[in-house]
């Protein structure tokens, strides 16, 4: 066996492999963060703002289920509190948990209602969503506690 290909062994290896874990630790936090910033950004951007502001696109679509303005500002409300819990520690997987669930009735009323038109984007953010809320599942407890303090 060469060097190259003899496993390491023993006590000198020992940091080696600690802080290998620590700097793939340290990328998945970054990596798992910014996942929650565009999450947040497209939550608050691309979906919550059009329905807050009555845009025509998201008017149209509303008053076609026949849930009018009011079930259009609630939503475009929902999403954007769940945007801005994706940012807030405590919070995080209760956020990603909620999205989630919203996104999963986006897919029932897109299939049921529209057709599947445009199924296919709640179904593929409810991957990301769901990585978070299972990521962020130790801030539960913490969110328990403050809760109970209260």
């Amino acid at each position: 066996m060469s060097e190259t290909t003899a496993p390491l062994a023993g006590p000198a290896s020992a940091p080696v492999i600690a802080e290998s874990a620590t700097a793939r630790g340290r990328r998945a936090r970054i990596a798992l963060r910014g996942l929650q910033i565009l999450l947040a950004l497209f939550f608050a951007v691309a979906s919550a703002l059009p329905k807050l502001i009555a845009h025509s696109s998201a008017a149209d679509a509303f008053d076609e289920l026949g849930w009018g303005s009011a079930g259009m500002y609630t939503i475009g409300a929902l999403e954007l509190a769940g945007a801005v819990a994706l940012l807030i520690p405590v919070l995080q997987s209760v956020a990603g948990i909620a999205l989630g669930a919203l996104m999963l009735g986006a897919f029932v009323v897109q299939v049921a209602v529209f057709g599947g038109e445009n199924a296919a984007t709640p179904l593929i953010l409810i991957v990301p969503l769901a990585l978070v809320a299972w990521a962020r599942r130790g801030h539960n407890a913490d969110l328990l506690r403050l809760l109970r303090r209260a």
